[in-house]
């Protein structure tokens, strides 16, 4: 669990495999649950934070090559807007997202290590918690089931927090704006 969702994390697509493995393993050990979410926890902080050192000391030039196209130029000019609120939705999102961009965007353009690694936390916690709950509690194909049947609420719900936490930003840079022309 560990290994997988480190190299999951680190870069290396393997959608949804950490996911699955974690329902199947709470849903065939209830009592291990939280435990199993622990290690896919432990695996996903280390992954993200290896690509993001590894970002840190040459990512730069990565993030170059990767952001000449408009899609590209447009994922980066939003995480140096939004800044860590990229890296939080897509890693708390059980739908599969680009995380990637955003981990090597964290670490080339310089956001602290600190403020990364606890908004990783603060994500992957609850996303993990959610997952080995419902493979402990609905087996793994019930819990597959219940979330191909839930994606549009998931999403919908991925979707407000966003909008919330962009109204946020949006508020605190008009005061922001405010204060420096006052």
């Amino acid at each position: 669990m560990i290994l997988l969702a480190a190299l999951d994390s680190a870069g290396i697509p393997i959608p949804a495999v950490v996911d699955a493995l974690l329902m199947l393993l709470s849903a065939k050990a209830p009592e291990q649950a939280i435990f199993c979410a622990a290690l896919a926890l432990i695996g996903s902080l280390a992954g993200s934070m290896f690509l993001y050192w590894i970002s840190r000391r040459g990512g730069e030039v990565y993030l170059h090559r990767h952001t000449v196209s408009a899609r590209g130029m447009k994922m980066r000019l939003w995480f140096q807007h939004y800044g860590l609120l990229t890296v939080f939705i897509s890693a708390i999102s059980p739908i599969p997202m680009p995380m990637k961009l955003f981990v090597i965007s964290a670490g080339a353009l310089g956001v602290r290590p600190l403020a990364f690694f606890l908004t990783v936390l603060a994500a992957r916690v609850p996303r993990y918690a959610a997952l080995a709950y419902l493979g402990a509690h609905l087996g793994q194909e019930g819990a597959g089931a219940y979330l191909k049947a839930h994606a549009w609420h998931i999403g919908g719900i991925l979707v407000a927090l966003f909008a919330l936490a962009f109204g946020a930003i949006k508020v605190v840079d008009a005061r922001r704006n405010r204060e420096l022309h006052a």
